[in-house]
């Protein structure tokens, strides 16, 4: 059992300017960190900054979490073959990832592994961003040991934004999905509410009912992938498409691209395989969804879901 130093997050310490402030009221969103990536191909810096940064491991895709915060550990020994990943600096301080072996599980006293989802809805902002950036990137290099043009196998480089293929020389790295999330919405007449469109996914149990969603295709652009999404999973014509928000999602690595979109009609017919159902909800109806106060099996997203914020914003006008 290991016992070693805790350290939050610490929000008082100094970041580059040049990042924009953090986008608090999305999970995972608003990475306070400078992530100096002009550093990470200098081994003797990154080596450097091995021996007095702090650690944040990870256990088969889990956080360590202290109380309700990311644990934060000085390096150890016998994590030196362990992939470790540099996340950034805190101020002058150097934080990084560490992935560590699958079994036996590792036992720190006053901490535990804890899985990302149920996570997010515990950790303050920034560690739910910086423990999803750090998500993503050993997501990523646990699925690309090996090279996509060769086969042989690759060594992680560049503090882990790279990895490197010796047999052909290619080069891969990090990549992120771009996906489109989407409420389709109808604006009211004659005195009637606007209506917003909710679908409930064929996967989704418990009557979750949510905005829609897909990956953005080769050759689409975002308006593309709304209008073409809402038709295949809907069927339902939309005009004009606007940018919302966005969020990173580390599972494993996607940027949902939140936009309301302007129906046509109030005629809709979902495809029946992916989205099982569908439903015009108000503004008021939505607000009091929200707020938990109707209670007959229809349920919402999750507030770390990117698609709350859309009916959250929406709903709130």
């Amino acid at each position: 059992m290991a016992d070693l130093r805790f350290s939050r997050f610490r929000a008082g310490s100094g970041c580059s300017t040049n990042w924009v402030p953090m986008t608090k009221s999305i999970a995972f969103g608003g990475n306070p960190l400078n992530r100096a990536s002009e550093k990470r191909g200098n081994a003797a810096w990154l080596a450097a900054q091995r021996v007095r940064g702090l650690f944040l491991p990870f256990w088969k895709n889990q956080p360590l979490l202290a109380g309700e915060a990311a644990a934060l550990l000085p390096g150890q020994p016998e994590w030196e073959d362990c992939l470790t990943v540099f996340l950034g600096l805190e101020g002058e301080e150097a934080l990084f990832a560490v992935d560590l072996p699958d079994d036996p599980k590792p036992v720190f006293e006053g901490a535990a592994f804890q899985e990302m989802r149920p996570a997010a809805m515990i950790l303050p902002a920034r560690d739910c961003a910086i423990a999803g950036q750090a998500k993503a990137l050993i997501d990523w290099h646990h699925r690309h040991g090996f090279c996509a043009n060769c086969g042989g196998a690759t060594t992680a480089e560049d503090g882990g934004y790279r990895r490197h293929c010796a047999h052909c020389g290619a080069d891969h790295f990090p990549r992120t999905d771009p996906v489109v999330i989407m409420l389709p919405i109808l604006r009211g007449t004659d005195g009637l509410d606007d209506h917003c469109l909710l679908g409930r996914n064929a996967r989704f149990a418990n009557g979750l009912h949510s905005a829609f969603a897909g990956f953005i295709e080769p050759g689409e652009t975002v308006e593309d992938a709304v209008a073409r999404e809402l038709e295949e999973e809907a069927g339902i014509r939309i005009g004009a498409v606007t940018y919302h928000a966005s969020q990173p999602w580390p599972f494993p690595s996607s940027l949902m691209i939140g936009c309301y979109a302007q129906a046509l009609s109030r005629d809709f017919t979902v495809d029946g395989a992916e989205i099982a159902e569908a439903r015009w909800m108000s503004r008021a109806e939505a607000r009091a969804r929200l707020e938990g106060a109707i209670e007959d099996g229809v349920r919402m997203p999750t507030p770390i879901a990117i698609a709350h914020r859309l009916i959250r914003d929406w709903a709130g006008g």
